[in-house]
């Protein structure tokens, strides 16, 4: 029996920051706040919460005064900024550099794609953190859109500028991108299309490694938490690959018939995942067999 867990698999370098940013401040305090799950992995949250991590939500983010608060990878949108500074909270901000880069783009796009009557478009999934922020950069304005469906949200006959949330799938967007362009021909329309890939290369560049990682293993593990929208992204990947893929979060949910004449096993995660969490469940498939 061979045990492998995939070398591209864990955090990316967005959540390695914000969670060292958390550890350092937590070696000189007793507790920080942090604005949202520092990242959408429950077994992750729950270590840094024993070390003095706490989490709140923006409500209870509204009501603070004269304290120190984190900012996670996901970025968020200038009200945060403007609230922190009326209620005197020093902002710790550990924002991704690719994020910050993305919402600066997305702000110059809607004032620019707004001169000319347009609508300024973001592939991403409506109220996830990051895209909050997004949002936020265009007044609230932008067109969020997640399927195919959703374009019937976009007026045609004008100008779009789209964008894609960093997490997003690659074949999504340009699935998405394809079809507005489509769209556009169909009703002969002459309105300016301007579309900008920025997924994230540290997410999209895992898709072909997992679908040879999970092609190459008889039975694949995926771990991540259930609200990563990374995990989900890149668990469909494998599944699409080899049937005998399976999601879990934590420990209690792996189940010994998953494992049954398999030769070979492969532990892979998502951006969002600690590597020490597969490393766990990866020792636990020894002792099991």
């Amino acid at each position: 029996m061979k045990i492998e867990i995939n070398k591209e698999s864990g955090f990316c370098f967005g959540v390695v920051y914000a969670i060292q940013m958390a550890e350092a401040i937590l070696e000189k305090e007793d507790k920080i706040y942090c604005l949202g799950d520092i990242v959408h992995n429950n077994v992750e949250v729950k270590r840094l919460s024993n070390e003095g991590l706490i989490t709140i939500d923006h409500e209870k983010f509204k009501s603070l005064k004269n304290c120190k608060v984190l900012l996670r990878a996901h970025g968020e949108p200038p009200e945060t900024y403007k609230i922190a500074l009326e209620n005197n909270i020093e902002l710790i901000d550990a924002s991704c550099p690719v994020v910050l880069k993305l919402q600066n783009r997305i702000k110059n796009g809607f004032d620019d794609i707004s001169k000319i009557d347009g609508q300024l478009v973001i592939y991403g999934k409506n109220r996830h953190a990051e895209v909050n922020g997004l949002v936020g950069q265009t007044k609230g304005k932008a067109i969020v859109i997640n399927t195919l469906k959703d374009l019937s949200k976009i007026d045609f006959t004008k100008p779009i500028n789209l964008f894609s949330q960093t997490t997003q799938s690659l074949e999504g967007f340009f699935e998405i991108q394809k079809e507005i362009q489509s769209q556009l021909e169909k009703i002969n329309s002459k309105a300016q299309f301007i579309s900008n890939n920025t997924t994230c290369s540290q997410v999209t560049n895992r898709e072909p490694s997992l679908r040879e990682f999970a092609s190459n293993n008889d039975v694949i593990i995926f771990v991540s938490g259930r609200k990563s929208s990374n995990g989900k992204m890149l668990y469909e990947v494998c599944k699409n690959t080899n049937p005998n893929s399976y999601f879990v979060s934590d420990l209690p949910e792996l189940k010994n018939e998953w494992l049954e004449n398999a030769k070979t096993i492969g532990i892979c995660g998502a951006t969002s995942t600690p590597r020490w969490l597969m490393e766990k469940i990866a020792s636990s498939i020894e002792n099991l067999l």
